[in-house]
């Protein structure tokens, strides 16, 4: 699947439930989900900096596609990375580096989380196009 397409059914997700309680049970539900981070790489170099909570992210290339791993500390927070690697893990780096992130405006979580959690989804989203700018200089 194309971003675009796995980001549209996230969208469509998200729209099945009628509140915010509903939404945000799902995110901790997809949150236990999550591809777990080996503990190898729970490391400061994978902290994302930013994050009220602590999260780790790793990336690694696997047959030309960016397979990323991932933990927290915090229920929300596990929640919300794994929603962005689901969206992003498994594609190319240069289909990272062009994918667009409406569909968090789309399924409104931005606007429900706390200004520091907000600011915690910027610098996650930030640090997944950071493995993929890397990971795209190596291929060039």
């Amino acid at each position: 699947m194309t971003i675009k397409e796995i980001q549209d059914e996230i969208v469509d997700e998200f729209s099945m439930f009628d509140d915010w309680d509903e939404r945000f049970q799902y995110v901790i539900d997809l949150g236990k989900g999550l591809p777990l981070i080996e503990e190898k790489y729970k490391v400061d170099e994978n902290t994302i900096k930013g994050c009220q909570s602590k999260v780790w992210l790793h990336g690694e290339i696997i047959e030309d596609k960016i397979v990323f791993t991932a933990d927290s500390d915090a229920i929300i927070t596990k929640g919300i990375i794994a929603v962005l690697i689901r969206a992003f893990s498994n594609q190319k780096p240069l289909d990272i580096l062009e994918a667009d992130t409406k569909f968090i405006d789309e399924i409104g979580l931005k606007d429900q989380l706390s200004p520091t959690r907000a600011n915690g989804l910027v610098s996650m989203i930030k640090q997944i196009k950071m493995y993929a700018l890397a990971f795209n200089s190596q291929n060039k």
